[in-house]
């Protein structure tokens, strides 16, 4: 008998809905965290965020369906053994990240970050210039379900879009301009706000170094929802710090938690949230279970599994 390890938080109906994906396979459920070196060794099936380091490229798993779109804590080597399916969960993050990340851009460009901060002071002063959404180039680094969402929201404010992705495809009604990723440094002086949600990979690490920041406009935005390896802390500190940005949003860094040292706490004109743009909606909850509840099913009958990755570039097939 087969065994499914199910480390995603179920109540009793998805207990239900995933014994009735498997017939006949003996089902473990653990909290995240809390499942053994047994548990993990002996389970055909994993569903949801394992350690990778408990893995040890096992010869029983044959599927691994992660809970999150990110997977290059699976691609190293000796974490995943070659009869392993890996599957993630992009598409289920593309709603909450993309309002999370909207919520920020509309927060700097109306400078209501500021009247936050004169609030806790208890002062009336003006804080700037604000801007619409609609008279502004957006630029979204990354393509991909969350970067499409965040489009659609952008250009149905009225808002410019250009959009950088991989590979060619034919581009979206709500993208004016579609470039791929070696255009980047042409489109970054036109953007009013820049929006990346690039996953980490060896050539995104840091992608937006001095010099790209150098590229962008004085009085643009830059919003990060995507790895904080894709920055550069320290040049976008002395970016914010030394006006070549007007303002920045991050809901990740490349140390998390950020340390209470960084200087990057200390500007004003940064936001920074703890890592939660993925994490607010009901709805994201179902996703990641229907995706599991699917995946499994396929998984039993031999079909051909949803989101399965392409090992060799850690993104969807």
């Amino acid at each position: 008998m087969k065994t499914v390890l199910v480390l995603i938080p179920m109540d009793e109906a998805g207990r239900a809905q995933l014994e009735s994906a498997a017939p006949g396979c003996r089902f473990v459920y653990r909290k995240r965290g809390e499942e053994t070196g047994e548990d993990v060794r002996g389970a055909s099936v994993i569903l949801g965020g394992v350690d990778p380091k408990r893995i040890g490229a096992s010869e029983t798993l044959e599927l691994l369906q992660i809970s999150a779109a990110g997977t290059d804590a699976f691609l190293r080597p000796g974490v995943l053994g070659p009869r392993t399916v890996l599957c993630n969960a992009t598409g289920a993050y593309s709603k909450p990240v993309a309002e999370h990340a909207l919520a920020m851009t509309l927060m700097l460009l109306k400078n209501l970050h500021l009247y936050r901060d004169n609030q806790k002071e208890a002062r009336w002063k003006y804080r700037g210039r604000e801007r619409a959404l609609a008279e502004c180039t957006v630029a979204v680094i990354g393509l991909g379900d969350i970067g499409k969402y965040y489009a659609r929201l952008a250009k149905a404010m009225g808002a410019r879009v250009i959009g950088v992705k991989r590979r060619p495809s034919p581009c979206p009604e709500y993208v004016d301009r579609l470039v791929l990723t070696g255009q980047t440094d042409e489109i970054l002086p036109e953007a009013d706000v820049v929006f990346t949600v690039l996953p980490q990979f060896r050539e995104t690490i840091r992608f937006f170094d001095r010099e790209r920041f150098e590229k962008m406009k004085p009085d643009a935005i830059f919003i990060n929802c995507g790895r904080g390896s894709a920055v550069d802390e320290q040049a976008l500190y002395e970016a914010l710090s030394g006006g070549r940005l007007a303002a920045a949003a991050i809901d990740v860094t490349e140390t998390e938690p950020l340390p209470p040292d960084s200087p990057l706490w200390s500007l004003e004109n940064l936001v920074i949230t703890p890592h939660v743009a993925g994490t607010s909606l009901k709805s994201l909850r179902e996703s990641i279970t229907d995706l599991a509840v699917r995946n499994l099913a396929a998984w039993a009958a031999g079909e051909p599994l949803v989101n399965a990755v392409d090992m060799t570039t850690g993104y969807r097939k």
